[in-house]
């Protein structure tokens, strides 16, 4: 049995600890929000002369900006979410959407998650005690610190231990309601898998594509009246007519061109690879055969003339990290909560450290998937074939050690590293990657088309603020 899942509560970010909402989850991640993103700082409090004028007290009073089937989002929850995005842009160093624009799409962006968690609530989803707080250990890892700095942190933003927790308790809400709603309608074909394989080796290649290129720059003034960009032009095909019949290619360059190689180096830019050249360059002279010049090509610098002098292609590496692991899985339910699972397993773990227990035989016994009959032993897997946190827990992990207790959509597991090791995938285990990624991708596209769907029969009615 494969534990890749596209969702998980691993992809929790520090966003989440500042939009308060579940922007935070894989597909409702706020835009340009990286992993591991700072803690934004509340918007600060308006000046007390502010609100002296009927609009500044309008702005600066709560009231309801929409109802979402009946549940209202107040003009707070809007001011305090649009201070935190901004914050975020602004530690970003990107461009910032004019004020209204971008209140506008926070707002739907709360509609879509007020939307969502009222979805998963209505169905019976629950994330009780335990899945929190092994969400809120997950956070506090993957930024470095512990979960005491974690809450000291949070209380110097604003924020209480409660409303985190309340807010890591939504997003486990829409993951694990995206979970069940758009898994089904996922399928990866034979053919996407071909498909998606003959890219990355186009794409692989001509990253590993190293190309020295002859240079030859007919500079054309930035404001160059149009007689000037007609001589400039002409200057630039007597230079490509010399090298096309033949003439020594730094001779020219060192006549003509007004780039700072053309006389250093005869017009020569030298070995490197295809991605720290300009585009125009690229394009140009991809399907040349050595020795073959293009040009003169136009860019906003002049006109270009590109002799293929070498074109090399480098070794790729060819081996990935695979990980050898064993797992004990026990499925919750009515009849085993997740914190009882947990527990259950806690022992488990306890009783193997301690001598008294052996892990395969303690698999065989209560282990709740097909690995069971082999005392938990999965074999070895490359990266992609388990789900976001099963992957990350294995990470963490040295030969021989064993994980806390771990809840996924699958239940709870104990995982254990048996061995790791470099190796070369092989054309099968190639494929299983490379299925992973394409699965991933239509997640991204399937959700983004449920999401819209749940928005769009849901009843939303937006109020104008007060008068």
């Amino acid at each position: 049995m494969q534990y890749r899942d596209h969702c998980t509560v691993l992809a929790l970010i520090l966003a989440s600890l500042t939009a308060m909402g579940s922007a935070a989850a894989q597909g409702l991640r706020l835009p340009g929000t990286p992993a591991g993103q700072g803690l934004a700082r509340p918007a600060p409090a308006p000046p007390s002369e502010a609100a002296s004028t009927p609009d500044a007290a309008a702005r600066t009073a709560d009231f309801i900006v929409a109802v979402v089937n009946s549940e209202p989002v107040t003009s707070t929850e809007l001011r305090t979410r649009l201070a935190q995005v901004q914050a975020q842009l602004a530690r970003q160093g990107g461009a910032t959407p004019p004020h209204e624009r971008l209140e506008r799409e926070v707002l739907e962006r709360i509609i879509l998650e007020r939307v969502q968690i009222q979805q998963a609530r209505e169905t019976g989803i629950k994330a009780d005690e335990f899945a929190v707080t092994q969400a809120e250990e997950n956070v506090a890892r993957q930024n470095r610190l512990t979960v005491d700095e974690l809450h000291a942190r949070l209380a110097r933003e604003g924020i209480s231990q409660e409303r985190f927790r309340e807010e890591l308790r939504n997003q486990l809400l829409v993951q694990r309601l995206r979970e069940r709603e758009v898994e089904a309608r996922v399928k990866v074909s034979d053919l996407d898998v071909e498909q998606y394989l003959k890219e990355e080796q186009r794409d692989a290649q001509a990253a590993l594509m190293q190309i020295n290129l002859g240079h030859v720059l007919v500079l054309v003034p930035e404001n160059a009246s149009p007689a000037q960009v007609v001589e400039r032009q002409a200057r630039a095909r007597q230079a490509a007519d010399r090298l096309h019949a033949g003439e020594d290619f730094a001779a020219v360059a060192r006549e003509f061109s007004d780039a700072p190689e053309g006389a250093r180096a005869g017009g020569q830019l030298g070995l490197r690879p295809v991605d720290q050249y300009p585009e125009l360059f690229v394009s140009s002279t991809q399907d040349l055969p050595l020795g073959a010049v293009a040009g003169p090509v136009r860019s906003p610098a002049g006109f270009h003339l590109l002799k293929v002098i070498e074109r090399v292609t480098a070794a790729t590496p060819a081996t990935v990290e695979q990980n050898h692991t064993r797992h004990i899985l026990l499925r919750t339910g009515p009849r085993l909560s997740e914190a009882a699972a947990a527990a259950r397993l806690a022992d488990y773990k306890r009783r193997v450290l301690a001598g008294q227990a052996d892990f395969a035989a303690l698999a065989r016994e209560h282990s709740q998937d097909s690995s069971a009959k082999e005392g938990g032993d999965m074999g070895w897997a490359s990266p992609g074939r388990y789900v976001p946190e099963f992957e990350q827990a294995l990470d963490a992990l040295k030969p021989g050690e064993i994980s806390e207790p771990l809840v996924t959509r699958f239940g709870v597991h104990l995982v254990q590293l048996l061995e790791r090791r470099q190796s070369t995938p092989t054309p099968r285990e190639q494929r299983d990657m490379a299925r992973s990624i394409v699965r991933e991708k239509k997640l991204d596209e399937a959700y983004a088309a449920w999401a819209q769907e749940l928005r769009a029969r849901a009843y939303v009615e937006y109020r104008d603020p007060p008068r």
